[in-house]
């Protein structure tokens, strides 16, 4: 069992892996971007002789699981980024596959949640995860079962249901109107 960090528990149910062709696309992506650019082409000698050094090593610290409340992700060697998204802030999962993604075998998860991403944006993606999609199906699962049972605690405290857990408190003041009309009607 792991924790989210509160008082509560949340259990691990499913760690993703990541694909050792990912290590490929961040390698040769940023050769091609490098060599596009101005800046770049100073930078590219180096990135060639020490890029899979340092791939390696980011490949290594990338970590994401669910948990029965939240998706934990981190990633990063120098600047590091550690999120956590309460799966019922989450409103959408997408998929991209541009052609080189699908020509490499690899898809992106773009993370979208509620009030917090812009018009067409995500609030976080993860790239190259293995199994993307059943990874997704049970990320999705997870919320629906979340939302649901919060859903169902709404529901019981909602004014629709108010006259149920009203009732014993009604009756009571219904037996003590009477005993006020009683004791009203004997001072008469």
């Amino acid at each position: 069992m792991s924790t989210t960090g509160t008082s509560r528990k949340a259990t691990t149910l499913q760690k993703a892996e990541f694909d050792p062709i990912l290590k490929k696309y961040v390698y040769y992506g940023t050769a091609v971007a490098l060599f596009f650019s101005i800046v770049g082409i100073v930078v590219l000698p180096f990135w060639l002789l020490l890029g899979k050094l340092y791939i390696n090593r980011y490949f290594d610290n990338l970590f994401c699981e669910l948990t029965t409340r939240a998706l934990h992700f981190k990633k990063g060697i120098w600047f590091q980024t550690e999120r956590t998204i309460p799966l019922d802030k989450i409103q959408d999962l997408t998929f991209h596959e541009g052609p080189v993604l699908r020509w490499m075998g690899l898809s992106k998860l773009m993370i979208e949640t509620a009030g917090q991403s812009a018009q067409g944006m995500s609030d976080m993606s993860l790239t190259g995860i293995v199994n993307a999609r059943q990874f997704r199906e049970r990320v999705l699962e997870q919320r629906d079962e979340i939302t649901d049972r919060s859903s169902y605690s709404k529901a019981s405290t909602s004014p629709d249901n108010a006259s149920e857990n009203l009732a014993p408190i009604l009756q009571e003041i219904h037996k003590t109107l009477k005993s006020i009309d009683q004791k009203l009607d004997r001072k008469k």
